[in-house]
Parts: structure tokens; sequence; C-alpha cells
């Protein structure tokens, strides 16, 4: 079980990096970025099937898109220069909260 945990959070850090790249693909337009990126995002989906042998799908995913999402606003906020505001802080703490009470009430 823990070697699935750790899949999924290598899983969830690949595809941060690769949405944190999206900007440099110019729309798609520069092939080295846009293999990246699309090569991040498969590389990331496939960690997430192995990982779901040990750890629920409902559970997994929440924690893949729940931390994928804050860990993109803080790239965003540390270094894409977007800004933080009080909503979207509380917005990504919902989120996190979210997926702290399905893997409280999930068996696993």
């Amino acid at each position: 079980m823990v070697v699935a945990w750790m899949l999924l959070m290598a899983a969830i850090g690949v595809e941060v990096l690769a949405t944190a790249a999206l900007p440099r693909t110019q729309e798609f337009h520069e092939p080295g970025w846009t293999a990246a990126v699309i090569g991040g995002y498969a590389f990331s989906i496939w960690l997430l099937t192995v990982v779901i042998r040990e750890i629920p799908v409902s559970v997994a995913y929440a924690v893949w898109s729940g931390l994928g999402t804050a860990g993109i606003a803080l790239v965003g906020l540390v270094f894409l220069d977007e800004r933080m505001d009080l909503v979207k802080a509380a917005g990504l703490l919902m989120i996190i909260g979210g997926v702290v009470v399905l893997n409280l009430t999930s068996t696993h």
C-alpha cells in the first residue's frame, strides 16, 4: 500500500509539471514542449491506473485531482506570477478538505 501511495504522489507531481509546462507549448506550436506535456499527462494517467489496483479509484482520483489542483495553484503562485486571493485560497482549502474527508471515510 505504501508503494501505491508513493506512485500516486509521483503521478500528481508529473501531472503538475506537465500542467505547469502548458504555457511553453505556445498553443501547441512548440513540438518539444507539446510532446513533454502530452507525455507527462499520459505517464501520470498510466501511474494512476497502476495505483487503483491498491487504492479505491474514488479515493485515488480525488487525491490525484485535488492535490494536483492545489499543486498547480502553488506552482502558479510561486513560478508563473499568478495571484492568490482569499477566495482562491478558501476554494483550495475546501478541495484539500474534501480529499481528507474521502480518505478518512474510505475503506482501504
